[in-house]
């Protein structure tokens, strides 16, 4: 749904106006935005502090491009969890048919991580079966994103517990024990 991807993408657009308007108010806060082969990336530094490590060029990638990114008004399964520590919320609704997931679509209020997590999750699940979609990790989300720092793992454990909670919603009865 292309509202969705509008909403995805202006939560992240805001926050780059906010970091670029604080740059130009002098304050302590540097824009980095330079693009390479490998890693393009908007990071904030202070100051004498230790250089960010930037995204990987997937996480980028899903970020600009969020994959799947909208509601299904005929979904048969459909989870919505949020982090209490942090505010992010990811709402997941998946069309099962025959044990399979057909199609995923994903709504995320968060942090960049959250929105790509919930992209290449949709990714990642579509076409398996819902016995293979509950194997999914946290590690797999990650490795499929190219890593994100260890302050930021969360939204990839939010993403497979909302992943969880949407099969078990629409099919429990397929689920072993």
């Amino acid at each position: 749904m292309l509202s969705g991807e509008c909403r995805v993408l202006s939560l992240f657009q805001r926050k780059a106006t906010l970091v670029q308007t604080n740059a130009i108010k002098k304050r302590p806060i540097a824009v980095n935005s330079a693009l390479s082969t490998q890693h393009s990336a908007l990071s904030t530094q202070r100051p004498n502090s230790k250089p960010t490590v930037p995204y990987s060029a997937t996480f980028n990638d899903h970020l600009s491009n969020p994959r799947n990114a909208g509601e299904l008004a005929e979904a048969n399964a459909l989870a919505e969890e949020t982090n209490p520590v942090c505010g992010d919320r990811l709402r997941l609704s998946l069309i099962i048919r025959d044990g399979r997931i057909a199609t995923a679509r994903f709504l995320a209020y968060g942090c960049p991580p959250t929105i790509a997590c919930g992209s290449v999750l949709t990714e990642m699940i579509q076409g398996k079966s819902v016995a293979e979609a509950m194997q999914l990790t946290k590690s797999d989300l990650l490795n499929a994103l190219g890593g994100l720092p260890s302050r930021k793992q969360h939204a990839a454990a939010l993403a497979v517990e909302t992943l969880r909670l949407a099969v078990e919603s629409g099919c429990s009865d397929l689920l072993p024990g």
